[in-house]
């Protein structure tokens, strides 16, 4: 630094001071303001939070109308009969219904299970989905409804010395795409977590880069029904059955609650490939190379331990799920179960076997009986009333199978009968399986009764003259059984 004259050092020093005097002003100012500002925000000359006035308390005012609850209805009483003539007066009343036509059976019968009112009870008729009743309480009274789905990793280190993760499903088809969903049934397993705790488990390994496989050979070669696509337009009702799949197949960007929706998207046929491709985006996400662009199809060894895994909800949660939309995949898939469990032929006239079989075990009647799939969408299934309600009186001492029951839709508030409530009285007593194809509407369910008491009932009706005035036919039958 130069040397300054005396002439530049004064000049230095009065600048300074000239810059204190400044900072020392510009400083009282602001200080002058911001008291201006408190004062007057006290004083309320100017708008603001601060205030020297008593603040008046605000009043809460009361309710212009109270509500109170409903009358609780009572325990069902098992024990108390049915009026035998008002119930074939309903009978009478649904057969003669405009709409309804000649095709129609229906039975109704108490919780012993004598047969209250009937007609046509020993004609075989076309059931659509009331046929998964009968697949719901066989499949419940042998598998453990209590079990989940695991999906799982697998690491593998194959003899070219490349390092192999499959991802191995055994039957979870409501796979969540992210997270997995504590939630809800549809997405509690989810891809992503999956996906995390895999790659933690390679990067504990030193691997950072694998080829990715899948395993779906849970269900062997023959996946499909042979005349379900007859009543699979644009695949919006079946895909077959897998080891994995994420929401059931359903191609949708996304949805509200995963549990409860009324659309029917077109259903991917490439479930589990779907599921292989998700899961390599997702642990190129974590950093993991995944090698191969499509992964590979590959049976896993049996003697490896999961790298990582994952869990559905419980068999009785799916089938809840199962029987409240009617999924037609997932009930072929707990015939397909059912069919694994006893040995039976893994394909889909073994799963029909296996149903037809444990309904005899339990000495459901059976005569009649033509199951052309598990689920009710193919043509050319056949049953009585007497079977239907024979299934659904059974419900009310479950016993192990009680998941047949549990997963009834509730007319007005949940599942495919959620538009079928014909009568406010009767909100909350009536668990149904619907059932509707083009020539045919069914419902088979049972009944508290609203002074108490129950029932179960069923009733088909083929070739309708007007299906839409069946179904109204139909919800005021079961309406006036709850008023038994």
């Amino acid at each position: 630094m130069e040397q300054l004259t005396d002439d530049e050092r004064r000049q230095w020093k009065r600048a300074r001071a000239r810059r204190a005097l400044t900072v020392a002003l510009a400083a009282l100012v602001s200080l002058a303001l911001a008291a201006g500002a408190v004062a007057g925000d006290l004083t309320d000359v100017i708008p603001g939070p601060l205030t020297l006035r008593e603040v008046a308390q605000s009043e809460v005012r009361a309710s212009a109308t109270v509500l109170e609850g409903g009358t609780i209805t009572p325990a069902a009483d098992l024990t108390r009969t049915v009026d035998a003539k008002r119930a074939a007066a309903l009978v009478d009343a649904l057969r003669r219904a405009p709409g309804v036509g000649k095709d129609i059976s229906a039975a109704v019968i108490d919780p012993n299970g004598t047969v209250v009112a009937a007609h046509g009870e020993s004609t075989p008729r076309e059931p659509a989905s009331t046929l998964k009743t009968l697949t719901a309480l066989a499949a419940a009274s042998v598998l453990d409804m209590g079990a989940t789905f695991t999906t799982q990793t697998l690491f593998v280190q194959q003899a070219n010395g490349a390092d192999t993760v499959i991802l191995k499903g055994d039957g979870d088809m409501l796979l969540g795409a992210g997270e997995s969903d504590p939630h809800h049934v549809n997405g509690r397993a989810g891809l992503a977590t999956l996906a995390n705790e895999t790659a933690r488990a390679l990067e504990q390994r030193g691997i950072s880069s694998i080829t990715l496989a899948y395993d779906d050979t849970l269900f062997g070669t023959d996946r499909t029904p042979p005349d379900i696509a007859q009543n699979n337009p644009g695949n919006l009702y079946y895909t077959p059955v897998s080891s994995m799949a994420i929401d059931g197949g359903r191609l949708r960007a996304t949805t509200v609650d995963p549990d409860r929706f009324a659309d029917y998207p077109e259903l991917s046929q490439t479930t589990a490939q779907d599921v292989a491709a998700r899961f390599a985006a997702l642990l190129a996400e974590h950093g993991i190379i995944v090698t191969n662009t499509t992964p590979k199809a590959m049976q896993a060894p049996a003697d490896r331990t999961a790298l990582a895994a994952v869990h559905s909800a419980s068999l009785s949660a799916v089938m809840g799920f199962m029987l409240q939309h009617s999924d037609n995949t997932l009930a072929e898939e707990f015939g397909r179960l059912l069919a694994l469990r006893t040995h039976a032929q893994n394909s889909p006239q073994g799963a029909v076997d296996a149903v037809t079989a444990e309904l005899r075990e339990l000495g459901v009647p059976t005569e009649g009986l033509h199951m052309a799939d598990c689920s009710g969408l193919s043509p050319g299934s056949r049953v009585t009333v007497t079977t239907l309600v024979d299934v659904q009186q059974r419900d009310f001492t479950a016993g192990g199978a009680v998941a047949a029951a549990e997963g009834l839709s509730v007319p007005g508030l949940v599942g495919t009968a959620v538009g079928r409530l014909a009568n406010d009285d009767a909100a909350g007593l009536m668990r149904v399986k619907t059932g509707s194809l083009g020539e045919v509407t069914s419902m088979a369910g049972n009944i508290s009764r609203i002074d108490g008491g129950a029932l179960a009932f069923a009733v088909i009706v083929n070739n309708p003259t007007d299906i839409g005035k069946a179904r109204e036919a139909i919800d005021t039958f079961i309406a006036g059984l709850a008023a038994l």
